[in-house]
């Protein structure tokens, strides 16, 4: 019990993002150890103000609030952590589920869609997500208003039903979801990455919507406008190697303006249950959409965990000259995008080792977030 509290706390620490905890335990290999070192890597950074922990007793009081509630918390590490998730470089460290855990191991395909869907729209996610459901299949969506609620409910009408949530896995949100909230409580599972009476807020969304990929061999949008997060979903699925379906839409209706791009760029024309179940993957794949649209911005596949976690403990020359170097150079070669490591190395003519371990105090200093993909971006301004 005491190492699952001490690994809620260091995930729970300001700083300490997905990427940053898989770097940490990589690099100390316990959670003791990785706890110990956070105040002096954030020095390290550069950081002004003392790196506060999160306490035991908030980890203590955020477990029994869980427990209470019927549910319980999965650790990256742990055997029933979803498998596909686990497979994403930001998967959640921790995943918080109310209902049947074991549905998060299931064959499953995400269906979502526009918040202000037309009805035609909600009909064919209900009746998708319930023929899908009747081949044993696994709906999973965001129970936001719209094509996500009419999948949730077309699912638990023949099968089971996974719900992601942007907040904390005790609010249902939006408020007049409260009894489909509990529904798939019952008949289904909730999940959520944010902590327990986390309320949603904008920048959770995207976070959500990784998680509705990752759980998904194939992701359906119905009816996406351009710019809008159902687009943020299908283009992390395809960063992720899973199979994009997109339904048809009219010319004329700027909510399937986006839904008909992916059509264009190469996701799967869906009419039927049929369509989803002909293309259907056993396991997520390595390549993305035929072509590589700037909307999705940009290359298909991503890299095994190895190649992003394990850089090894450099040498303390390397590292002090890491230290020195790495933040200026951020600031030169970040532009509008982020920035990969490779390119940071090859201008330092430093061991990957050493650029990893002095971005990772740079991260713990609040002056740098590391991205999917092993690349780095400066910090936004709070």
């Amino acid at each position: 019990m005491s190492d699952r509290l001490d690994r809620l706390r260091l995930i729970r620490t300001d700083g300490v993002g997905p990427l940053t905890y898989r770097r940490l335990m990589a690099r100390f290999g316990s959670v003791a150890e990785a706890i110990e070192a956070l105040p002096q890597l954030a020095r390290a950074g550069g950081r002004a103000a003392p790196l506060q922990l999160h306490g035991r007793s908030e980890a203590e009081r955020e477990l029994a609030a869980l427990h209470r509630l019927g549910g319980k918390i999965l650790f990256l590490e742990d055997p029933d952590y979803p498998p596909f998730l686990a497979e994403l470089a930001d998967a959640p460290p921790a995943l918080s589920v109310l209902g049947d855990v074991s549905l998060l191991s299931t064959r499953a395909v995400a269906v979502v869609g526009a918040r202000n869907a037309s009805a035609n729209g909600m009909r064919i996610a209900d009746q998708l997500a319930g023929d899908l459901a009747t081949k044993s299949l696994t709906i999973v969506s965001g129970l936001a208003r719209g094509i996500d609620a009419a999948a949730h409910h077309g699912a638990m009408r023949s099968g089971r039903t996974i719900a992601a949530l942007a907040g904390g896995i005790d609010v249902a949100y939006p408020p007049e979801h409260e009894k489909l909230h509990a529904q798939i409580a019952k008949n289904g599972a909730l999940v959520a990455e944010a902590p327990f009476g986390t309320e949603p807020q904008g920048r959770h969304f995207p976070k959500r919507n990784r998680v509705i990929a990752g759980l998904s061999l194939g992701v359906v949008v119905i009816e996406a406008a351009p710019r809008s997060g159902t687009l943020i979903t299908a283009r992390l699925a395809n960063e992720a190697g899973r199979e994009l379906f997109a339904v048809p839409g009219s010319p004329l209706d700027p909510r399937c303006q986006g839904s008909n791009d992916l059509i264009r760029q190469g996701a799967t024309l869906t009419e039927s249950a049929g369509d989803v179940l002909a293309n259907l993957p056993d396991h997520p794949r390595r390549l993305g959409l035929a072509r590589d649209p700037l909307f999705l911005h940009g290359k298909s596949g991503f890299a095994e965990p190895a190649q992003i976690f394990d850089f090894g403990e450099p040498d303390q020359a390397a590292l002090a000259k890491a230290r020195a170097l790495v933040p200026g150079l951020i600031e030169v070669l970040v532009g509008v995008s982020p920035v990969v490591v490779d390119e940071i190395t090859r201008h330092c003519q430093l061991s990957v080792a050493a650029i990893m371990a002095a971005l990772l105090e740079l991260e713990l200093a609040g002056r740098v977030e590391m991205l999917p993909g092993n690349r780095v971006a400066l910090a936004a301004s709070p």
